[in-house]
């Protein structure tokens, strides 16, 4: 093992220089050579292979995400392989596949020493305000590195990290075996949440949007039901989907006053909505309703490593269907391309792919 790593450390060193994407500005990317990265104490050296584009880097790639300052190295999607070792690091081998939790926690506030660093009071996340993942090679500290079983693809692998996000959010309603299930919005999210809600027991789930494209892929990936509802309430549908008592849980993963205001208002009485989408800005809702009807408004933040290796696990065993939410390739140097390409295409995108190493396999 030993050997092994000096050999791949002592390759690192023979090719010294590697390209870095910079977001330098709002629509502007620079790729810059810089050296490749030695793994300290510690730390595991990942070539990266996949990255995936999310929402919220197309929030960073507009200049509207409030939390992120330029420049910024992108990439908190991401799948790779060991390319070394530093020193003291167990558990992995050179050439193991490999995904990256991006989150970057102190590890001393209430949150982190009670078991959260989900929500720790300094949060960071890679590709947001430290540095990302898009890059050809990553070293990062071990703690953030879980394995990939091999027979997973890289493809596969790069969207562990939005599925661990709706692992996340199905288990904040706890126990949801038998119940019925109701999400709001049908994009990569909504969709990795109804499949996310169904691996994990419930019995049956209705998606809801404004896009028959996406509503028919949340069909095509196991939804129960998929209401349009610029068509058809939601109300009614809830009823004629589910029954009088409608759903057990509402997720909201749209996000915005519009699928919120539907949940308040159509929720059975004391039943429990979850907010899983990001606000673009202050909610405007009913609390009022909210409170007469004792409904249960809660929230999702990112997830834990728990999730991740519940995900892993969901994937290994063909309960989630990730393929069908991938729909085209860019090659690392095309990063502005796929931005582009993902805003001429709102409606029948979902899970956009960067080829870091070169290929599409």
């Amino acid at each position: 093992m030993r050997g092994a790593r000096l050999r791949e450390l002592e390759r690192m060193n023979e090719m010294d220089t590697m390209l870095q994407q910079v977001m330098t500005e709002p629509g502007k990317i620079e790729f810059r050579e810089i050296a490749v990265p030695a793994p300290q104490v510690g730390e595991v050296l990942v070539k990266v292979m996949k990255i995936g584009v999310c929402g919220s880097d197309i929030h960073v790639y507009h200049g509207k995400h409030p939390f992120t300052q330029y420049p910024v190295t992108q990439g908190h999607e991401v799948s790779g392989k060991v390319a070394a070792l530093g020193e003291g690091v167990t558990g992995f081998s050179v050439g193991q596949k490999v995904t990256i939790e991006p989150q970057v926690y102190c590890g001393r506030c209430y949150p982190c020493t009670h078991g959260k660093y989900n929500l720790c009071e300094e949060l960071k996340v890679m590709g947001f305000q430290t540095v990302g993942t898009a890059s050809e090679y990553v070293a990062v500290d071990a703690s953030k590195v879980t394995a990939l079983p091999e027979t997973m693809s890289f493809d596969e692998g790069a969207m562990i990290e939005p599925l661990a996000v709706t692992v996340h959010a199905v288990k904040r309603a706890g126990d949801v075996r038998g119940q019925k299930i109701a999400v709001l919005g049908a994009g990569p999210i909504g969709i990795l949440l109804a499949q996310s809600a169904k691996a994990l027991g419930a019995a049956q789930v209705l998606v809801t949007d404004i896009s028959t494209p996406r509503l028919e892929l949340a069909k095509l990936c196991g939804a129960d039901f998929a209401v349009n509802t610029k068509e058809r309430d939601f109300g009614e549908a809830l009823t004629a989907c589910f029954g009088p008592d409608k759903a057990d849980v509402i997720y909201d993963c749209a996000g915005n006053d519009i699928t919120m205001g539907q949940a308040i208002k159509h929720a059975r009485k004391g039943s429990t909505i979850i907010l899983v989408a990001v606000y673009a800005g202050m909610a405007t809702v009913d609390l009022a309703v909210l409170n007469d009807h004792e409904l249960d408004l809660n929230t999702s933040m990112m997830y834990r490593h728990e999730d991740y290796l519940e995900a892993i696990r969901l994937v290994e065993e063909g309960k989630i269907r990730l393929r069908p939410l991938m729909s085209r390739h860019f090659a690392f140097r095309d990063y502005l391309a796929a931005y582009a390409y993902i805003d001429a295409n709102r409606e029948t995108t979902m899970k956009v792919l960067i080829d870091v190493d070169g290929s599409e396999a």
